[in-house]
């Protein structure tokens, strides 16, 4: 009889348990038990989504870089010819090296620098 006594005293674990269903104990519990698989899930997600992806923006932005290429060749290229002739007209020569150099880098730029920036993306020259 002593026994039925005390056990009726002592709190049953349930009913506390049913009474404050969400603690913060029990709530981290769930999160750190969650949290995995909610990575997980987030990752397959966003690699089943990869095939969709739209890279059309990237080749306009390409295209973009290339006509800069083209103008920013063309524009060393004359600017650096404009500076030779110069200097060549006034005498001198040893001067217009550097603008000879300038005017074959602009063309390097013009030429290479635009079919390797086409090449990125498959365009045409």
């Amino acid at each position: 009889m002593i026994r039925q006594s005390s056990r009726a005293s002592r709190p049953n674990r349930l009913v506390n348990r049913k009474a404050s269903p969400f603690s913060k104990q029990s709530l981290a519990h769930a999160f750190r038990v969650m949290a995995p698989t909610l990575v997980a899930l987030t990752f397959a997600s966003a690699a089943h989504a990869q095939g969709t992806m739209d890279f059309s923006g990237a080749q306009t932005l390409m295209g973009t870089f290339k006509t800069f290429a083209i103008y920013a060749g063309a524009v060393i290229c004359f600017g650096g010819l404009i500076f030779a002739g110069i200097r060549m007209m006034s005498g001198r020569f040893q001067d217009a090296i550097p603008g000879l150099f300038g005017a074959l880098f602009g063309a390097g730029v013009l030429g290479w620098g635009a079919g390797w920036i086409g090449s990125l993306t498959g365009q045409s020259m």
